[in-house]
């Protein structure tokens, strides 16, 4: 599948879906990173460039720490190597572009037009190496938006999410993590594995253009449907549904508790269950219409039920009934549940200062799964090699 001259001898991932193709990873912080360690973790040999010096500057996004280096940065970067290259520098820039010669794809989420400035644009690039797949990422695309600064936090402010997501109205909220990141990093792996799919037939590279703000909107999917649509223009809920009842957080004896009801047959086997099969019979909420429309009164009549047994008690006796249900756990329960089911929620990684712990490729693979060879790879480590390669 290579477009180039061949990867470093030292590529790891040889049998897997992705063996044999080369990344120029230039991209930082979070977006193409994660993008990119997807692919690593599927074989794909990733050759981070970063700058001398500092880095990407997740490197220094800590506290938490974990052997010295920070988690934020440990938590993208499985699986590459580092390459320092000042691109200001001539014989740097010499080492760039045989990279971009030899490579058969490229992630960059600068602004739009850095890489052009440094004479590393698609254009350009595709010149160098006509079978390149050449994957940009930003906040707002190419256009008029391309000034503006692609932080998570803006785009989930400007692009709606915080205008459906808080306790109540007027109270927006962020999500918990950089969720618009990593959904626009993964419609950049899908969008470049599509194109490097389209090469085998044409041996044609092209321009994959992804970003913050048009990956958010899609990924809101039934709630921008209902928008253009309908015109509808939803507003907070908190932890409610807009269109599904009961959906919500309720107050266990002794925690939070999520019931997740779908149906009116689950509705009715969450009845029984609570011993108040009379609920399911009430024309208020006989139906999942009835029961959105009247969403405060069946909230009231749940929680008194509810307040009676601990979450625990109420996941024991409602999960048997059908009834999707659970408490609200922080990241050791959901850790631990993952675990209790059988799943592998946790990848290990050897390294010179012992193993680190990290979270798991969620792909399943039945042949070929994902694998962890490479620690996170510190500033510069590969320098010396990839650079007698590039050299060479």
């Amino acid at each position: 599948m290579s477009a180039g001259d061949g990867v470093p001898p030292t590529g790891a991932g040889g049998g897997q879906p992705l063996s044999g193709v080369l990344v120029a990873d230039f991209g930082q912080v979070l977006a193409a990173p994660y993008a990119t360690m997807l692919l690593a973790d599927l074989g794909a040999d990733v050759v981070k460039v970063e700058r001398p010096g500092g880095g990407d500057d997740t490197r220094a996004w800590g506290p938490p720490h974990a052997q010295g280096e920070a988690t934020y940065f440990l938590s993208v970067n499985r699986n590459k190597r580092s390459l320092t290259l000042d691109l200001r520098e001539p014989a740097d820039h010499v080492r760039a572009v045989e990279l971009v010669r030899r490579a058969d794809v490229l992630f960059e989420n600068f602004r739009p037009g850095t890489m052009a400035r440094h004479g590393l644009g698609y254009e350009r690039a595709h010149a160098l190496n006509p079978g390149l797949v050449y994957c940009s990422l930003s906040g707002f695309g190419p256009g008029p938006g391309a000034a503006l600064p692609g932080y998570d936090l803006l785009v989930q402010a400007v692009g709606g999410l915080m205008s459906v997501t808080g306790p109540g109205p007027g109270e927006p909220v962020k999500a918990g993590v950089a969720l618009v990141d990593v959904l626009t990093g993964l419609h950049a792996a899908v969008g470049v594995l599509a194109a490097l799919r389209e090469r085998e037939t044409t041996g044609e590279g092209q321009h994959v253009e992804v970003n913050l703000l048009t990956s958010l909107l899609s990924s809101m999917v039934n709630q921008a449907a209902g928008y253009t649509l309908a015109g509808a223009v939803p507003g907070i809920l908190g932890n409610r549904h807009p269109s599904i009842a009961p959906y919500e957080v309720f107050e266990a004896a002794d925690r939070q508790l999520v019931i997740a009801v779908g149906n009116d047959r689950q509705f009715a086997a969450l009845c029984q269950g609570l011993a108040a099969p009379g609920l399911a019979r009430d024309r208020r909420f006989a139906t999942n219409t009835d029961r959105v429309a009247h969403v405060a009164e069946l909230a009231a009549a749940l929680s008194a039920l509810l307040a009676g047994r601990t979450a625990a008690e109420w996941f024991d006796l409602l999960t048997p009934l059908g009834v999707p249900c659970g408490p609200v756990n922080d990241l050791a329960g959901a850790f631990g549940l993952a675990e209790s089911l059988g799943l592998s929620p946790r990848a290990t990684v050897a390294g010179d200062r012992g193993p680190l712990d990290l979270v798991a490729n969620p792909i399943g693979l039945s042949r070929t799964p994902p694998r962890y060879v490479r620690r996170p790879p510190r500033l510069g480590e590969h320098t010396e090699e990839l650079t007698a390669w590039l050299d060479s």
